[in-house]
C-alpha cells in the first residue's frame, strides 16, 4: 500500500542516532491523533530533541516531547520576560494581528458575540475585541483548555492564537473546543507552518523549531485534525504581518539561538534607526484559519458522481456494479448527471430515479463533462466525493484501495494512477500512432503542472478522484470540459490538499469506441488554465 506523501527533513538536519532517541523507550507508544496510527519515523534532532513523521498522514512531532523541566533547563534561565511563549501587549506588530483577526470574525458574522480566547498572556486581543462589545470571560492556555472544564454550547467563536501546537493532545484540546461552541460557531486558530516559505527555505535555521512546540503542522495534516475534531468548511491563508526590524530583533533574542538569530541581531546592530522602524506586510511562519463547528456523521457518506452523455453502451452495466458495491465503514450515494444523451442514455438513467441510493440529476443540454461533475459536486451530501466515468476504462474493484487513505484520514485528496503511472496508459490496437502522441502529451502537461506547482505526480489526469468534500469548501470551479480535471487538481493543490496516488487499473477505449477529447481544441485549454492559476491567488469565500 502507497503511504502518505512524506515530509522531508529540514536541509541541514541532523539524523537521530540511537543514543539520543534512548529516551524514547521510556515513553508509552501513543496513537496519532489523526490517523491513529502507532508507527513513527525519525526524521532528524533539532536543538537536542528527537522529531518524528507519523506513518500514516505524515503528522511531525517532538517525539518524547519534553517536560517542563527540560524546557527550563534548555532556555537557561526561569520563565520570564524573555520567553518566546509570551506577547508583548504594546507591539505594534501583535496589535495589528489582532486588529485582523477580528476583522476576519467580523466578516464570518462574530463581533459582538462570546469569544473563547486562547492566547499567551497580555494579548492584545483580547483588550481590542472588548472595545468593540464581545465578551471575553477567560483567556486561556492551551493547558488550560485540556485540563480545566468548559462550558458547552457557550461560545459563538473560539479564537487559538499560536497555542495549539503546544498542546499535549491537539484533538483533545479541539474536541474541547468543539464542544464550548454554539451549533455552527466558528474557530479561528493561527498556527505555525510547514508550508510557509520560511519553513520550507530557512531549514533547520527556522524559528519555530522550538522545544515547547510539540506538533508541526502543513496544511493537509491540520485540515485532517479539524475534520477529526468535528469542524468544517475549513479555510486556511498565510498569516501576513506588518514587521519592523526592531520587532524582528526582540523575537530573534528570545528564540533558541540560530545562525539565523545571530543574523537577525547583527543586521540590527549596522542598520541604521530609520531603517529598524521602516514598517513592511511580509508572509510569517504562520497560517490562519477559519472553520465551523459540523454535526458528523457517525457512518461517513461517499458520493459517487457519475457524469453521464451517450454512454448507452456501457451505462446499465455501470450502474448495476455500482449498486452492488459496499464499502466497508461506509455509506454511498450515486448522483447521476444526465445530460440529454440522443443514444437513451437519460431513458436508461431514468430506470434508476426511484433507487434510494441513486439521486438523478438531468441537464437540458450537454455542456461538457466538467459542468457536469461541478452540477453533481453541488449536489453531493457526502463526507467524500468521487468521480466516475459511465464507461468502463477504470476497474471497480479498485475502490476499496482508493477510499482506505480517505476513511482512515490518512490523506485528504486521491488520485488513481492509471497503470501505476506507467506513461505508455493508452494502447489503441488500430490507432498507434495516435496512442503515442496522447501519451507523449501526458507527460509534457504532467510534467508542466509538476514544474508550475511543485509536484512530483504521475497522473494528474486520472478520471479516479477522491477527496474529503470539504476540501471543496471555498473553491469556485468553473471549466466546463476535460480543462476541469487540470482546474480540480491545480486548485486543490493551491489551497493544500496535497494528492496520493495509487496505482490502479486501466483500460483506455479508443475514439473509435466513444472517447470524447477533442484533439485540437481541448490541449489548448488545458495549457491555458496551467498557465493561468500560477498568477491568480484563492479569493477568501464570504461566510456571514
Amino acid at each position: 500500500m502507497t503511504e502518505a506523501p512524506v515530509a522531508q527533513p529540514p536541509r541541514g538536519a541532523a539524523t537521530a542516532n540511537a543514543a539520543e532517541l534512548s529516551g524514547a523507550a521510556r515513553h508509552a507508544v501513543e496513537s496519532c491523533p489523526i490517523c491513529e496510527e502507532t508507527r513513527r519515523r525519525y526524521l532528524f534532532v533539532i536543538h537536542g530533541l528527537p522529531v518524528a513523521q507519523c506513518r500514516g498522514c505524515g503528522l511531525i512531532l517532538l517525539y518524547p516531547p519534553p517536560a517542563e523541566s527540560e524546557l527550563r533547563e534548555f532556555y537557561s534561565k526561569a520563565l520570564g520576560e524573555r520567553d518566546p511563549r509570551r506577547v508583548t501587549p504594546d507591539s505594534k506588530t501583535e496589535s495589528e494581528a489582532a486588529r485582523r483577526y477580528r476583522h476576519l470574525l467580523a466578516e464570518m458574522g462574530v463581533e459582538r458575540g462570546r469569544i473563547l480566547l486562547v492566547a499567551p498572556p497580555g494579548h492584545p486581543f483580547a483588550a481590542q475585541a472588548r472595545t468593540k462589545g464581545a465578551r471575553i470571560d477567560h483567556e486561556l492556555s492551551i493547558d488550560e483548555v485540556e485540563s480545566r472544564p468548559l462550558s458547552n454550547d457557550a461560545y459563538d467563536a473560539a479564537v487559538v492564537l499560536y497555542q495549539l501546537e503546544k498542546a499535549s493532545c491537539p484533538l483533545t484540546a479541539l474536541r474541547r473546543i468543539h464542544a464550548a461552541l454554539h451549533p455552527d460557531g466558528i474557530l479561528l486558530l493561527a498556527v505555525p507552518s510547514l508550508d510557509s516559505w520560511p519553513a520550507r527555505t530557512l531549514g533547520t535555521a527556522w524559528t519555530e523549531w522550538r522545544p515547547e512546540n510539540r506538533f508541526y503542522f502543513n496544511q493537509t495534516t491540520l485540515h485532517s485534525l479539524l475534520l477529526r475534531a468535528g469542524f468544517g468548511n475549513v479555510w486556511q491563508e498565510p498569516d501576513r504581518r506588518i514587521y519592523t526590524l526592531s520587532h524582528i530583533r526582540e523575537r530573534a533574542v528570545a528564540f533558541p539561538r540560530t545562525l539565523l538569530t545571530r543574523l537577525v541581531r547583527l543586521a540590527y546592530r549596522l542598520a541604521p534607526p530609520p531603517a529598524r522602524r521602516l514598517r513592511l506586510r511580509v508572509a510569517t511562519s504562520g497560517m490562519i484559519v477559519t472553520a465551523q463547528r459540523v454535526a458528523p456523521r457517525e457512518i461517513p457518506l461517499v458520493s459517487i458522481v457519475v457524469p453521464a452523455y451517450n454512454e448507452a453502451a456501457t451505462f446499465a452495466q455501470l450502474m448495476d456494479a455500482l449498486l452492488e458495491k459496499r464499502f466497508s465503514g461506509a455509506d454511498k450515494e450515486i448522483i447521476i448527471v444526465e445530460s440529454n444523451s440522443r443514444d437513451g442514455t437519460r431513458e436508461l438513467a431514468l430506470r434508476y430515479a426511484e433507487h434510494p441510493e441513486v439521486r438523478l440529476v438531468l441537464e437540458d443540454r450537454p455542456r461538457g463533462k466538467g459542468h457536469a461533475v461541478r452540477t453533481g459536486f453541488a449536489r453531493a451530501r457526502g463526507d467524500i466525493v468521487m468521480i466516475q466515468d459511465a464507461d468502463l476504462e477504470y476497474d471497480l474493484n479498485d475502490y476499496d484501495a482508493l477510499l482506505e487513505p480517505l476513511l482512515s484520514r490518512r490523506a485528504l485528496f486521491v488520485l488513481g494512477a492509471r497503470h501505476g503511472g506507467a506513461w505508455k496508459m493508452r494502447r489503441f490496437t488500430e490507432q498507434r500512432l495516435l496512442a503515442r502522441v496522447m501519451n507523449t502529451a501526458h507527460l509534457f502537461f504532467t510534467g508542466l503542472i509538476n514544474v508550475l506547482y511543485r509536484q512530483r505526480l504521475v497522473d494528474p489526469f486520472t478520471m479516479f478522484k477522491l477527496l474529503r468534500r470539504d476540501c471543496l469548501y471555498g473553491l469556485e470551479l468553473t471549466c466546463n470540459r476535460f480543462d476541469f480535471d487540470h482546474e480540480l487538481v491545480i486548485k486543490l493543490v493551491k489551497k493544500g490538499c496535497r494528492p496520493l496516488e495509487i496505482p490502479v487499473n486501466y483500460r483506455s477505449r479508443s475514439f473509435s469506441e466513444g472517447k470524447k477529447v477533442s484533439f485540437l481544441r481541448d490541449p489548448l485549454t488545458w495549457l491555458w488554465v496551467d498557465l493561468k492559476h500560477v498568477f491568480t491567488g484563492l479569493p477568501r469565500p464570504q461566510r456571514r
